[in-house]
C-alpha cells in the first residue's frame, strides 16, 4: 500500500480498489475530536463488565493518521489492516456490501448443489453416518472449498485499540462477520448488520433423528478477546429472514448462524442499547460443554446486557454456559415461533433482573427461562406484560420436571443506571439500535 498527501489530506491508494480515505481535516486534536463524534467516546465508568479494570477505550486514543472514513468493503478491511498496533478509529458511511458478488462466485469449480443434494439424500445416505472424513473431490469436499472462499472474503479481523463507528443514521453491513479474536479493547456503535448467509450449509444427517443443515458466519464474534463495548447496533435477518429459506431433506436449508457469540474465554464484554430481532439462534455465550471448552471458558465469559431491545426472536437471548451475565433493563418481545429467552446451560451464573417482557397470547410466562443444565440463577423485579413476575417460581410451576434453583451466587456491582422495568419498554424501544446514538 502507498501512502500519499495531497491537499492537507492522507490518502492510502490500494491497488484495484477505491481510494481509502483517512479522515485528516488537520492537525489540532480539538477539531479531530469534534468531528469523529462518536469515535472519540469511551465506555463510561461502571458500565458493566466491560469497565472492569482498565476498562474500555476503543480507538480514542488514535492520531489523526488513524482515523478512518469508509464506504466500501475493501475500504473497511484496509483501514483495520492499516497503521499496524496503532489506535484506531473506522466511520463506516452508508450500508457496506460485503456478500460479494453472489454465491456462485464463491463456489470452486465441480460444486455442483444438485449432485450435493443427490449424494446425500437421506433415502440414499442414511441419517447414521457423517459427511466427516468425505474425500476433497466429493460433493462434500467442493463444498468445503467454496465455503473457504466465502469465509475469506466476508469476515473481518478487527484488531486491538480500535473503534468501529456508523455515521448518522444509516450507516451498517450487509452479510459481514466482524471478527473480535484475541484482541482488547475494541468499541463497535452505531452499526446495523444484515446476517451473513451462508451460501454453502452443511448438511448433518446425525444432527437430530431428522438431520439438520448447519451454517457459519455470526454478524459479530468475541471470541478470546477482552474489553469489548458493543453499543446501539442493529443485530437482524434483514430482507432474508428464515421464512424466505428453503426446504431440502424435509429440514429448512438454515443460512444463518448467531448475530452474536462471545466465546472461548473473552471476558468483560459490555453489549447496550442494541437491537437484536428476526433471528433464530441469537447469542451464544461459550459454545460447548466440553471438557477442553470448560479448560479455556471456566472464571471467564463476564457479560453485562443492558437496555437492549430483544424482539421477534426464537432463542439464545442469550444462551449462557460459565459465564457471570448480568442482564438488567431490558425488553424481550416475543413473536411467531418464540421458544425461550435465557438458556441456563452449564456452570452458568446468570443474573437477570428489572427486565420487562412482552408476550404474546398462547406463550406462558414459565418459557422465558430455559433449564440445559443444572445451574441456578437470579432473577428480580421482572415485569411480563406489565405485571411483577417471578420467573423461577413461574418456570418451575408451568413446565414440569425442569426444575430451576435460585441463586447465581454472586451480585453485579458494574451497572450504571438502573431503570424501573415498568419504564424499560417505553426507554429501550425508542432509543436502542443503530441511528440512535446520542
Amino acid at each position: 500500500m502507498r501512502i500519499s498527501k495531497c491537499h492537507g489530506r492522507v490518502i492510502a491508494v490500494l491497488a484495484g480498489c477505491t481510494a481509502l480515505v483517512l479522515a485528516v481535516t488537520g492537525t489540532a486534536s480539538a477539531q479531530t475530536a469534534h468531528r469523529a463524534g462518536p469515535g472519540r467516546q469511551v465506555l463510561p465508568a461502571g458500565d458493566g463488565w466491560a469497565a472492569y479494570g482498565t476498562g474500555t477505550t476503543g480507538g480514542a486514543a488514535a492520531d489523526p493518521a488513524h482515523v478512518y472514513t469508509v464506504t466500501t468493503w475493501e475500504q473497511f478491511k484496509a483501514a483495520l489492516a492499516d497503521g499496524g498496533s496503532a489506535p484506531k478509529i473506522v466511520r463506516v458511511k452508508g450500508t457496506i456490501d460485503a456478500d460479494g458478488p453472489d454465491c456462485a462466485s464463491f463456489a470452486v469449480p465441480g460444486y455442483d448443489f444438485a449432485a450435493y443434494l443427490k449424494t446425500y439424500d437421506p433415502a440414499v445416505w442414511g441419517r447414521s453416518t457423517t459427511l466427516d472424513g468425505e474425500p476433497d473431490g466429493s460433493p462434500e469436499g467442493l463444498r468445503r472449498a467454496s465455503a473457504a472462499h466465502q469465509d475469506a472474503f466476508i469476515k473481518a479481523d478487527v484488531p486491538a485499540d480500535t473503534t468501529i463507528v456508523g455515521i448518522g443514521r444509516n450507516a451498517g453491513f450487509q452479510g459481514a462477520s466482524l471478527q473480535i479474536k484475541g484482541v482488547d479493547n475494541v468499541i463497535v456503535r452505531n452499526l446495523s448488520f444484515e446476517s451473513p448467509l451462508d451460501c454453502f450449509p452443511q448438511w448433518d444427517p446425525t444432527d437430530t433423528a431428522d438431520g439438520n443443515w448447519n451454517s457459519e458466519y455470526d454478524s459479530a464474534v468475541i471470541h478470546g478477546s477482552t474489553h469489548v463495548w458493543m453499543d446501539h447496533n442493529t443485530f437482524t435477518d434483514g430482507d432474508h429472514p428464515d421464512s424466505t429459506l428453503p426446504s431440502y431433506y424435509g429440514r429448512i436449508y438454515q443460512q444463518h448462524d448467531g448475530e452474536l457469540d462471545i466465546v472461548k474465554g473473552a471476558d468483560y464484554v459490555t453489549a447496550s442499547w442494541n437491537v437484536f430481532e428476526d433471528h433464530d439462534k441469537t447469542i451464544l455465550i461459550g459454545n460447548s460443554d466440553s471438557a477442553a471448552t470448560a479448560a479455556v471458558d471456566r472464571g471467564h465469559l463476564k457479560v453485562t446486557f443492558h437496555h437492549n431491545l430483544f424482539r421477534n426472536l426464537v432463542e439464545r437471548a442469550p444462551r449462557v454456559r460459565f459465564g457471570q451475565v448480568d442482564s438488567y433493563n431490558n425488553h424481550f418481545v416475543a413473536g411467531d415461533g418464540y421458544s425461550y429467552s435465557y438458556g441456563i446451560g452449564m456452570e452458568s451464573q446468570l443474573v437477570a433482573e428489572h427486565n420487562a417482557f412482552t408476550l404474546t397470547a398462547g406463550v406462558g410466562a414459565g418459557s422465558i427461562l430455559k433449564k440445559w443444565k443444572e445451574a441456578p440463577v437470579t432473577a428480580a423485579d421482572n415485569y411480563v406484560n406489565g405485571a411483577p413476575t417471578d420467573l423461577i417460581a413461574v418456570h418451575n410451576a408451568q413446565v414440569p420436571g425442569e426444575i430451576l434453583r435460585s441463586g447465581a451466587g454472586w451480585t453485579p456491582v458494574l451497572r450504571t443506571r438502573v431503570d424501573r422495568p415498568q419504564a424499560v419498554p417505553g426507554l429501550v424501544d425508542h432509543r436502542a439500535g443503530a441511528g440512535h446514538l446520542r
